[in-house]
């Protein structure tokens, strides 16, 4: 037994083996939950457990440091929230006091739908009992949040940046934290939030359970997350990287000013009642949610320009079903989970091969059949070599034949202004754009003055009549005549003056 726990020690990771303590039922009693825990998840309306429930949840209430990597839609929040939860429930009290409640699960995830997401559905889960679950991210006022927090909380879900912000502010603490989970652990261990991911750690007692869960583990991720684990274990479902087989995925040839065209007939083709289009930026994808607008669909755009407010209004809409088309960067890639989504639309080909399983995990979920859509252009050949090694599959492009509909407004002022200049109509047309614009001319006023001679001499030219000269006034006194500068000659003396 000591030479199996040395060798154990020893290895950088273990992997699932038969000899795993994997339940042989699929309910949820049979892994030793709660009956609280149980009557929460029989409300959600889950009977039975997803193989990435029944693998992980054994090994998390046992203890074990997990990465947990699963196809999207598999149910990995309930895999790593059911087991903590059932672990707290002896720290449960009904205090009212802030002490009494210590935070001791940390869930970080790498977007604030996704945080929001989570903290929903754990609080489904702990719905029956005394322990309390927060959600903090940023984009909104963190007054009501520092409140919240301050009246104590088990459970605390955050984005890296919000969190940092009350653990600077003193409104958390974090020494009795227990577990810690990294949600989309691929996205938290990138170069952009590993030095906030860091920092929080740095806050955190060395002695916890760490668990990460996400769809993609690349080798670099793996071997970064093991200097955060003790000894993990790695839990996999399915061939690592995979996208889920319920997913139908089409790659349509197709250039760049139809792809808009190509979304609204294979939106017609398929009769699909709902769609999300991801693009690459945020200027894109405002643009492209305007023009689904002006071609009578009911659209919504979400990316990281927007408030948070706006955000969770546009989301909240497109799971109402009152918007058809929802435009989006991958902010809304991972994690977000909205029931019966028929298809999903790759406007632009992502940057980053991951990104696309993520992408298209937005549909099929819970077993479901779904559709994913790419729009592949000359220039997008090397981004699909990269996704081809990623899923281990080679991709085949289809040509996609469009009606006879219109083009595209862009494509017609293209079009337009790409007219060959050898054309005589064009010339002059361009000329008359190029002139300024001169009003209409009057007859009278447009021709030369001419005299009338019946006028006689005309009254400017007259001359002006002689002005009469008049003596100076008695009251002014004449000047006083002075000698000039510069040895002008003194006048005469008068004659008056002689004489006296």
């Amino acid at each position: 037994m000591l030479k199996t726990e040395d060798a154990e020690r020893s290895a950088p990771h273990a992997t699932e083996t038969p000899t795993d303590p994997t339940p042989a039922s699929l309910e949820f009693s049979s892994v030793g939950l709660d009956p609280v825990l149980q009557r929460a998840v029989a409300d959600q309306g889950y009977t039975t457990m997803t193989p990435i429930q029944a693998k992980a949840i054994p090994h998390v209430l046992a203890g074990r440091d997990i990465m947990g990597a699963a196809q999207t839609g598999t149910g990995k929040t309930a895999a790593f929230s059911l087991p903590l939860l059932h672990k707290m429930l002896r720290h449960e009290n009904a205090s009212m006091s802030p002490a009494r409640h210590p935070v001791r699960a940390l869930v970080i995830a790498p977007t604030r739908e996704l945080a929001d997401q989570v903290a929903a559905n754990i609080k489904g889960y702990a719905a029956h009992s005394k322990l309390r679950v927060a959600v903090v991210y940023g984009g909104i006022d963190m007054k009501p949040q520092t409140l919240e927090l301050k009246q104590g909380v088990e459970v605390l879900v955050a984005t890296p940046g919000r969190l940092l912000d009350h653990i600077e502010a003193k409104n958390c603490v974090l020494n009795q934290v227990e577990y810690v989970v990294l949600d989309e652990a691929d996205r938290m261990l990138d170069i952009g939030f590993l030095p906030d991911l860091q920092r929080i750690l740095s806050y955190l007692p060395k002695q916890r359970q760490t668990l990460l869960f996400s769809a993609t583990f690349s080798p670099e991720i793996k071997r970064l997350a093991e200097s955060y684990l003790q000894n993990p274990l790695l839990v996999e479902v399915a061939r690592p990287n995979a996208t889920a087989t319920n997913v139908e995925q089409r790659f349509y040839s197709v250039a760049t000013d139809d792809k808009r065209h190509a979304v609204l007939k294979l939106l017609k083709d398929r009769e699909l009642s709902q769609a999300i289009v991801f693009v690459n930026s945020k200027l894109g994808c405002a643009r492209l949610a305007r023009s689904f607008e002006r071609d009578g669909l009911r659209t919504n755009a979400l990316h990281g320009d927007k408030s948070q407010d706006e955000r969770l209004k546009a989301l909240d809409a497109f799971k109402a079903g009152s918007v058809d088309v929802l435009v989006a960067t991958d902010v809304a890639a991972r994690g977000l989970d909205i029931a019966d989504l028929p298809a999903v639309f790759n406007f632009d080909v992502p940057f980053n091969a991951e990104d696309y399983v993520h992408r298209i995990g937005r549909t099929g979920r819970a077993g479901a059949s779904g559709l994913a859509v790419t729009l592949v252009t000359r220039e997008d050949a090397r981004l699909i070599g990269d996704i081809e090694k990623l899923i281990k599959k080679k991709i085949e492009l289809e040509p996609l034949e469009l009606d006879d509909a219109p083009p595209p407004r862009a494509y017609r002022e293209r079009s337009r202004s790409e007219a060959p200049r050898s054309e005589a109509p064009a010339a002059p047309r361009a000329a008359e754009r190029s002139a300024p614009r001169r009003p209409p001319g009057d007859p009278f006023f447009d021709r030369p003055y001419e005299p009338n001679p019946s006028a006689g001499e005309p009254s400017w030219e007259k001359a002006a009549p002689p002005v009469p000269v008049r003596g100076l006034s008695p009251n002014i006194k004449p000047k006083k005549r002075v000698a000039a500068l510069f040895g002008a000659k003194l006048p005469e003396p008068q004659q008056e003056t002689e004489t006296n």
